[in-house]
């Protein structure tokens, strides 16, 4: 079983920093691409980065600049760090990975999606 698991959010005044780490565990063959999606109030899910298995980035318009995603494939981790934070970044953040887990026989199966469960950033003075 995969799971994924985000932690650093919080509160944050406006120009400030944090940095967002998503944890994944389980029985990993290999990750391939990894993203952070964020979720505003009253609004669809976002892509926000994503960083391929080989560390090519890609940020939406609204974050780049400010946010930076990367990745330590030995620690099974994916990070955004996110600086001079607006309110409108205020949003539950989502950690996804596109990951080949190992099966009970012990052979890698197909490349599956996983999202974790999400961590609140609110950016207010």
């Amino acid at each position: 079983q995969v799971q994924l698991v985000e932690s650093g959010g919080g509160l944050v005044h406006p120009g400030g920093s944090l940095t967002l780490s998503c944890k994944v565990s389980g029985r990993i063959f290999s990750m391939n691409t990894m993203a952070w999606h964020r979720q505003a109030p009253g609004r669809e899910r976002e892509l926000v980065a994503v960083i391929t298995s080989g560390g090519g980035t890609n940020y939406a318009d609204s974050v780049k600049g400010r946010f930076t995603i990367s990745r330590d494939n030995a620690k099974n981790t994916v990070y955004l760090q996110m600086t001079t934070l607006k309110p409108e970044d205020t949003a539950v953040y989502y950690c996804y990975a596109v990951i080949r887990a190992l099966g009970a026989t012990g052979l890698p199966g197909d490349s599956v999606g996983h999202w974790g469960q999400g961590t609140l950033v609110t950016v207010s003075s």
